[in-house]
């Protein structure tokens, strides 16, 4: 009895070891028998059930590689983390106003004296840059181009300057151009400048030509279709107003010079480059520079 009691129990003993090892009881070597639920057969069905489920297929992140060159530029511009007009150490984003979201062109979060606050005001004062900002860059061509022409050889007057244009008029001189008089006066120019760009002006406010965007109407305004593809036009659109900035300070700053210098700013930066140390602003400060001032 005491011997079967003993196999029974080396028996019990064996269904927990591991399939097919050799357990010896009383000096007597047998080879066990696994139960079913641990089959190999069972096992391997098992483990290719858990593997068509972990082997689900799973949508792979978007990498920075799978960004176009054209997003990654928008995203300076655009949005909660566009570039904005201090340093990340010197200006937190919570301190930017909320209503400066990074939604129109040339955002950098700056408003200081808060004109955006209303709606109404935000819209209106965004058009109102962006018309002063063409504006100046047309004036600013129109400083440079004739004197810088009539400097390097071109016969466009006597003196081919911005502010001593309307005295030539004023004088009944008629305006030259490569040699060839021009038959206008100062009234006449006024009226044509009244009528094409108060008339153009006019067809914007009102919409007269049924237009989806005022302000970048594109189409027959845009013949060579630079702004065709959206994401070329967001890129466009901040690159005309922060040229469109840098013109009106350029337009204050030809103010400035002719008032102190007498000079257009074409002659300013002809008489600087040929002497900087002599022909600065710290010189014309000091009034040691050569200047006529006849304004």
């Amino acid at each position: 009895m005491a011997s079967l009691a003993a196999s029974a129990a080396a028996a019990s003993l064996g269904k927990a070891e591991v399939p097919g090892k050799s357990i010896r009881c009383g000096g007597a070597s047998s080879k066990l028998k696994t139960l079913a639920f641990f089959s190999f057969p069972a096992l391997k069905k098992k483990k290719k059930n858990n593997n068509s489920k972990a082997a689900a297929p799973v949508k792979p992140k978007p990498s920075s590689s799978s960004v176009s060159p054209a997003e990654e530029e928008i995203s300076k511009w655009y949005g909660p983390d566009r570039r904005l007009f201090l340093p990340p150490g010197l200006l937190e984003r919570s301190e930017i106003p909320e209503y400066l979201a990074g939604e129109i062109p040339g955002d950098y979060g700056y408003d200081p004296f808060g004109l955006g606050k209303k709606p109404e005001n935000f819209a209106k004062n965004q058009a109102f840059e962006v018309i002063h900002a063409r504006w100046a860059m047309l004036g600013a061509a129109g400083f440079i181009i004739p004197e810088a022409l009539n400097k390097f050889g071109a016969n466009c007057g006597p003196e081919a300057v911005w502010f001593k244009t309307g005295a030539l008029l004023l004088d009944g001189n008629t305006l030259s151009y490569y040699g060839n008089n021009i038959p206008i006066n100062l009234v006449v120019a006024v009226i044509a400048e009244v009528v094409l760009v108060g008339g153009a002006e006019y067809f914007r406010i009102t919409n007269g030509l049924n237009l989806e965007d005022k302000l970048y109407p594109g189409g027959p305004f845009d013949p060579l279709k630079l702004a065709k593809d959206p994401d070329q036009a967001a890129i466009l659109k901040v690159k005309e107003i922060k040229n469109g900035r840098l013109a009106m300070f350029s337009m204050l700053g030809f103010f400035l010079q002719a008032y102190v210098t007498g000079q257009g700013p074409v002659e300013n930066l002809a008489a600087h480059l040929s002497d900087p140390f002599a022909n600065n602003l710290l010189t014309v400060i000091a009034g040691s520079a050569e200047r006529t001032p006849t304004l």
